[in-house]
């Protein structure tokens, strides 16, 4: 009898593994035909946040970032808030040259002529959650550049995320963006440490992650395909398109709260592609769909 237990034990520790690697194989298969289609790079990079599993397809390529990149400044930011060097409440003036012409910006279209006070919360409301480049290169600028951005990360042990243009140099020549660049892996990761307080004060992870559910881009990308009402905090990013139509960036990486509790960290970049706006975002709405009903049981 013993014998028989024994090698019922020794039959679930093997099957289990296998079970799971194939459920896993399942959702990268159809990651693989949703990607399959694309005239470009898809990479992607999903990871359950409650147990661990993890799903990658070209989750370690070097992908343009974009506006992603507000998400690792805007921590670095907030590090800075919880380190004591500036509050929330403390506000900047805003003369008309911090808010140049040429870039998105609803801060700038709020107060074209400048001349405002506005509070470091503020500055990352319309940074996040706008994705507003003038408000993103006004906190780089109080924060020196983008190299402690880039500290930040090494010392949060992030090591494939490369920020070292801001979006006024990313503006200036094309090939610039391409020096802004993370791996889908690293950047699931970084979602991961930051959703579960391993980066930032629970007052301060709260307040990002409120901000990042606010997000008013990308409406065609993760959430999509996602039932209404489902709880997403993301953080877009988008190129331009050249005159031979190459497309560098179209990206959404964020944590989906699922209806059975559990959370899902994405990162999906669809870089230097061919296809129109339309299918490079029904791609994305593709793959977080996909996770959804995946993780949701």
């Amino acid at each position: 009898m013993k014998k028989v237990i024994l090698l019922f034990c020794l039959i679930f520790v093997f099957l289990v593994p296998v079970s799971l690697q194939a459920q896993q194989n399942s959702l990268r298969d159809q990651i693989v035909q949703i990607a399959k289609p694309t005239k470009g790079i898809v990479g992607v990079s999903i990871l359950n946040i409650e147990n661990g599993d993890t799903v990658n397809y070209n989750g370690g390529a070097r992908l343009v970032m974009q506006s992603v990149m507000k998400f690792p400044i805007a921590l670095t930011i907030l590090h800075w808030v919880d380190s004591g060097k500036i509050s929330l409440t403390q506000l900047i003036h805003l003369k008309r040259r911090d808010l140049p012409k040429n870039t998105f910006s609803p801060l700038r279209d709020k107060y074209p002529k400048g001349n405002v006070d506005i509070s470091f919360a503020e500055l990352l409301r319309y940074t996040v959650s706008l994705s507003d480049n003038n408000a993103c290169d006004i906190l780089l600028s109080v924060l020196g550049g983008t190299k402690p951005v880039q500290d930040y990360m090494l010392h949060l042990g992030i090591k494939n995320i490369a920020i070292n243009a801001s979006e006024a140099e990313m503006a200036s020549a094309w090939e610039v963006q391409y020096t802004n660049w993370c791996k889908p892996l690293e950047m699931t990761q970084l979602l991961d440490r930051f959703y579960k307080g391993k980066v930032l004060t629970k007052t301060n992870t709260d307040f990002l992650y409120n901000l990042m559910t606010e997000t008013a881009t990308g409406p065609n990308r993760i959430k999509s395909m996602l039932p209404a009402g489902t709880v997403v905090a993301h953080k877009t990013g988008s190129s331009g398109t050249n005159k031979e139509g190459l497309t560098p960036a179209t990206n959404d990486v964020g944590i989906i709260t699922l209806p059975n509790g559990k959370h899902i960290a994405i990162s999906v970049f669809v870089c230097n592609s061919t296809d129109d706006e339309a299918t490079r975002e029904g791609v994305i709405a593709k793959i977080a769909k996909a996770a959804y009903e995946f993780y949701n049981h």
